[in-house]
C-alpha cells in the first residue's frame, strides 16, 4: 500500500511515517497542499492521500476539493487537531475518504487508513457524536425522522436494504438514501457501526412495523 501524507508538522509526519512503514505501508510526506498535488501529479497513483485540514494551501476545504480533482483515482481524507464536526461532514459530503482526529490512538490510525484504502468511509464514532450532541442530553435518534428511525431499526435487526424496502412498503433505493444520511446523523461510518449503535440505543423492537403499502395483501391471521 502506498499512501502521501501531507502536513506541515515534521514531528507528525515523522510519527506517521514510523508508524506505518512498520506495518508495510510506503509513505510519501509532503509539507503543503502545493507539494503534495507536485507529488500526486509526479508519482504512480496512491491507494491514500491524508491531508492536514490546517496545513498551508489547504484554504479550509478548497484544499480538499482540488485534491479530489487531481488525485488520479487515489481516496482522499482529512485529518486534523482541531476541526469541528461540521467541518468532517462536509468533508464526508463532499467525497472524502474519511475524516481522521489527530488523537486517534497508532492502531486506530492504521486500520482507519487500511480501511479507506479498501474503499470504505471512516469517522470515528466517538468524535461524530459527541461533538454533534447538543446541551439537554437527547440522543442521536432523537436527531432522525421517524422514516430513518425505522430504517435503523431494521438495520439493527440484521435485515438487508431489499428486505427493508419489503418491510417498510418502499423501494430500495430509498432505502440507500436513507441509510446515506442517517450514517451521517448518528457519526456511523458503515453498516455495522449503524447496527450495534441501534442495539445500544434500544432501537431494535422499539417501533411498530410500518402498515403495507396500499395494496399490499396483509398477513392473516391463524385462525381466520
Amino acid at each position: 500500500m502506498r499512501i502521501l501524507i501531507a502536513d506541515d508538522h515534521g514531528l507528525l509526519r515523522d510519527t506517521l511515517d514510523l508508524w506505518f512503514r512498520h506495518e508495510e505501508i510506503e509513505v510519501t510526506p509532503t509539507e503543503d497542499l502545493d507539494t503534495a498535488l507536485a507529488a500526486i501529479a509526479r508519482e504512480a497513483p496512491f491507494d491514500l492521500v491524508l491531508l492536514d485540514y490546517g496545513m498551508p494551501g489547504m484554504n479550509g476545504l478548497d484544499g480538499l476539493r482540488r485534491t479530489l480533482a487531481e488525485a488520479k483515482g487515489a481516496r482522499v481524507a482529512v485529518m486534523s487537531g482541531v476541526a469541528s464536526r461540521d467541518v468532517a461532514e462536509a468533508a464526508l459530503e463532499m467525497g472524502a475518504a474519511g475524516f481522521l482526529p489527530k488523537t486517534l490512538p497508532a492502531k486506530s490510525m492504521v486500520h482507519a487508513v487500511r480501511f479507506m484504502a479498501a474503499g470504505e468511509q471512516y469517522a470515528p464514532v466517538e468524535f461524530m457524536t459527541a461533538a454533534a450532541a447538543p446541551e439537554g442530553g437527547d440522543t442521536f435518534a432523537d436527531r432522525l425522522t421517524p422514516r430513518e428511525r425505522q430504517v435503523l431499526e431494521k438495520v439493527g435487526a440484521g435485515l438487508s436494504n431489499k428486505e427493508i424496502a419489503r418491510a417498510l412498503g418502499i423501494r430500495e433505493p430509498t432505502v440507500k438514501l436513507h441509510m446515506k444520511t442517517l450514517y451521517r446523523k448518528i457519526g456511523a461510518s458503515n453498516r455495522t457501526q449503524a447496527a450495534l449503535m441501534a442495539k445500544e440505543a434500544g432501537l431494535v423492537g422499539a417501533f411498530r412495523p410500518a402498515e403495507p403499502p396500499q395494496g399490499a395483501p396483509r398477513a392473516r391471521r391463524q385462525g381466520s
